[in-house]
């Protein structure tokens, strides 16, 4: 049966060995910061007739870096209820003080329907009290809900 011929492990006279896996991964190291060392110079021997020349690199050297400090980041969390619509009946909510998911406790307040609602009844001559109606129905007022535990305002339905 044939085989391969051995693998030669030196490599072609006059070429360089190539890199190894490790050396090739990690690609060249350039310094990050700090002091560069001036390039070199480079003269020719005054061997020729011709006047010398200095060679130098192509590219200046970088300028020194300054370290770079992690800025003060400040987070402003806003919570939505997702799926939680306020109306006029307590909801299950998430109370973000507390942290935890609660019942709301409702509170009425007097609005824009009520006070429409006032007007309207003025105009149409109940003026001696029945225009007060609607600042004693709750269907006619606003609702905020609170948090039972910590008493913190979660959300609000305005009629109007």
């Amino acid at each position: 049966m044939a085989s391969a011929p051995p693998l030669e492990i030196s490599g072609a006279a006059g070429y360089a060995a190539p890199p190894s896996y490790e050396e090739s991964m990690t690609g060249p190291q350039y310094p990050q910061c700090g002091p560069v060392p001036p390039p070199p110079v480079y003269t020719k021997a005054p061997q020729a007739p011709y006047l010398t020349q200095d060679y130098t690199q192509m590219y200046p050297a970088p300028a020194s870096c300054t370290p770079v400090t992690n800025p003060v980041v400040s987070v402003q969390t806003v919570y939505v209820q997702p799926g939680v619509v306020f109306g006029d009946v307590p909801v299950q909510a998430f109370c973000p003080i507390c942290v935890q998911s609660v019942l709301t406790r409702l509170d009425y307040s007097s609005g824009t329907m009520a006070w429409l609602i006032c007007a309207g009844l003025c105009i149409f001559g109940c003026i001696y009290g029945c225009c007060l109606i609607p600042f004693c129905v709750d269907s006619l007022k606003d609702v905020r809900h609170h948090c039972p535990n910590c008493s913190s305002l979660i959300g609000v339905y305005k009629r109007l």
